[in-house]
């Protein structure tokens, strides 16, 4: 039976980080895969876009988060409880792989297949980005409370704050300078930008 060692402060504080960037890895890989799926029904180049820059931001966090494990082999108990580790890591870094190769679909102008056509050709819902205003009454709300599905019938699919994509939750505050993705049904674009920049036409 191993003994525990105790952990000193800098061990806490490194494998918090560790667990942050795993966390980090698995959220930007499935937000990919959600953009991707969307570029595609959607048509979209922007979706497909974003998912070829959220690839090397993954890529550079993979290779951050690898290199944080395999800095701790030396004072692990047991060096080879690390590699479950490093799997996830690689999982997350194949979806968000698989993410990229759907969207490259959309960027290369690849035909669809015939059925994929016929569901792009009768798909009403189309895709909006705008910038959140410091005129916007939904600044400082969480997505819960800001209600912008039901007040414009478009579902935010990512928000993207400076460099650095936000996977969306009901709990996510809203900040001045957040690009909001959304997609919906064309007859509430209108009504997303005026909402988010708090002007109206």
């Amino acid at each position: 039976m191993r003994r525990l060692r105790t952990l000193s402060k800098g061990d806490i504080a490194h494998w918090e980080k560790i667990t942050n960037d795993l966390v980090t890895l698995k959220n930007t890989s499935e937000m990919m895969m959600d953009l991707a799926y969307s570029a595609v029904l959607l048509n979209s180049q922007y979706l497909a876009e974003e998912v070829r820059l959220l690839e090397e931001q993954i890529d550079n966090l993979h290779f951050e988060f690898q290199y944080e494990v395999l800095s701790k082999t030396e004072t692990a108990s047991d060096p080879r409880d690390l590699l479950g580790l490093i799997r996830l890591g690689s999982v997350t870094e194949r979806i968000a792989d698989a993410a990229s190769e759907i969207a490259e679909v959309v960027l290369r102008g690849i035909e669809p297949h015939p059925v994929l056509q016929m569901v792009i050709q009768d798909a009403e819902e189309t895709v909006e980005r705008a910038t959140l205003s410091e005129d916007s009454p939904i600044i400082g709300k969480t997505l819960r409370k800001a209600k912008i599905a039901e007040e414009t019938g478009m579902w935010v699919l990512v928000i993207r704050r400076g460099d650095k994509w936000i996977r969306p939750r009901p709990g996510t505050i809203l900040r001045a300078g957040d690009v909001i993705i959304a997609s919906g049904y064309s007859e509430g674009e209108e009504d997303f930008v005026q909402l988010l920049t708090g002007k109206s036409s």
